[in-house]
């Protein structure tokens, strides 16, 4: 999702920025430990809201990131999109912001545009979510930006980039409708269907994090940071994969084809005696398996069925006889019994059950973060670190939360470098100039 200009505002300055290849000389006042992970020591200042930019700067925050999440007086619109909640705070918003520092601004305020510009001249990483042109009166834009902190890794995240669809709200639904993702979703009878989640906002985060490590390692060769940007449309094209490559590299248009896959089969749900169970097939050596388990050893050797092209081709012949074994036994027996086999299949499982599962099968998918009452249940980071693990030491924070401990370290870090401008500074001018 995109802001606009009057969710929240920066301003900027052109001085007193650390050298990345160096190591912060300030103390973190604001842990009560020294941060560990992978991206310890790093400093991110969070102007994004919602999901996209939020759920990025979560995933560097687990790996031990710095992140001062910076709000209007209003807060993160996300904080009110009730129900379901926890204590009368939205779970959206609680799903993205764990281990953030909360700092609110009022940036049409003189005093808090100078501590936005503390903020930027000490962080490794800008990430925003302006609509394009949102902050050019503010001095914030890729250029302005670029020259005013070279060091700054600087990510923009846009709905549909900054040209000809610079004037569309950055809606994820939008990105599944005109990406061609609903044209391929639900019941060729039936309407085009949207995703369950705001999945494009999750791969656009995703992809964001990808290019912000990208960024910061080169930052480590050259010294100079860069401007990222990301749109909605963009990471939905390249996350359509083999769809819209198919489109791109020979002309091909999928049709909806409801549950089913358009190169595999059988691969998707079929009707057991109690529920559905998805039976996936990769290959010949899955698909003998799987029928000789079915007491159908035949079809494996039928012209028809022995290989994925003909299977492909003869889908309403197979899938009968399919359904009429299938129909014989209870998802949980089929899905025991064919495992068993090497055939890959499962239920399908309401969001409850598939948290169970995954504690079944002990990989602890829920994670206490924080500490003692204050502690809020949440999905783990989903990359396990061997030596450098991911933590969660700090809840979502409570709108200002973090005030104090966050000017706290800017002013002392004021007294290392100098002190910070009497003035916000113009657009296209530094600090001081008017």
């Amino acid at each position: 999702m995109t802001l606009s200009a009057e969710d929240i505002e920066a301003g900027a300055h052109d001085s007193g920025q650390h050298d990345p290849r160096q190591p912060e000389p300030s103390s973190w006042p604001m842990s009560q430990s020294t941060p560990t992970g992978p991206l310890a020591g790093v400093v991110i200042a969070d102007f994004s809201r919602v999901l996209a930019g939020p759920y990025c700067t979560m995933l560097l925050a687990d790996m031990g990131a710095t992140v001062i999440k910076v709000e209007g007086p209003g807060g993160d619109d996300t904080r009110q999109w009730i129900p379901p909640h926890r204590d009368g705070v939205s779970t959206y918003y609680l799903a993205v912001n764990r281990n953030k520092h909360s700092l609110v601004l009022d940036l049409k305020d003189a005093e808090d545009l100078r501590t936005a510009q503390e903020l930027l001249s000490a962080a490794d990483v800008f990430v925003e979510n302006f609509k394009p042109g949102g902050l050019e009166k503010f001095g914030l834009d890729a250029e302005t930006v670029a020259r005013r902190w070279p060091e700054l890794v600087h990510v923009s995240i846009t709905g549909f980039g900054t040209e000809g669809g610079r004037t569309m709200p950055g809606y994820d639904l939008l990105a599944q409708g005109v990406s061609g993702f609903m044209s391929v979703t639900g019941d060729p009878e039936g309407s085009p269907q949207r995703a369950g989640v705001a999945m494009f906002d999750v791969i656009t985060g995703l992809h964001a994090a990808v290019g912000i490590l990208g960024a910061l390692r080169e930052r480590e060769v050259s010294g100079v940071g860069q401007h990222l940007a990301l749109d909605l449309l963009s990471s939905a094209l390249s996350g359509l994969v083999n769809q819209t490559t198919g489109y791109a590299a020979c002309g091909n248009v999928p049709r909806r084809l409801g549950n089913d896959h358009p190169s595999l089969y059988p691969y998707g749900p079929f009707p057991a005696k109690d529920r559905e169970l998805i039976v996936c097939i990769g290959n010949d050596r899955q698909f003998s398996r799987l029928v000789s388990r079915l007491g159908l050893p035949e079809l494996a050797a039928d012209p028809r069925f022995a290989t994925m092209e003909a299977r492909n081709r003869h889908r309403d012949e197979l899938r009968p006889q399919l359904v009429e074994a299938l129909a014989e036994g209870t998802a949980q027996e089929w899905f025991d019994a064919l495992q068993a086999e090497g055939v890959p299949c499962s239920p399908i499982l309401g969001i409850d059950e598939g948290v169970e599962f995954a504690a079944s099968l002990g990989l602890e998918p829920v994670v206490e973060t924080g500490r003692g009452d204050a502690a809020v249940p949440t999905i783990k980071h989903p990359v396990s670190y061997s030596r450098t693990p991911a933590s969660y030491p700090k809840q979502p924070p409570t709108l200002g939360e973090d005030q104090e401990s966050v000017l706290a370290w800017l002013a002392e870090r004021r007294g290392q470098h100098g002190h910070a401008p009497e003035n916000p500074g113009l657009p296209g001018k530094p600090a001081g100039e008017s």
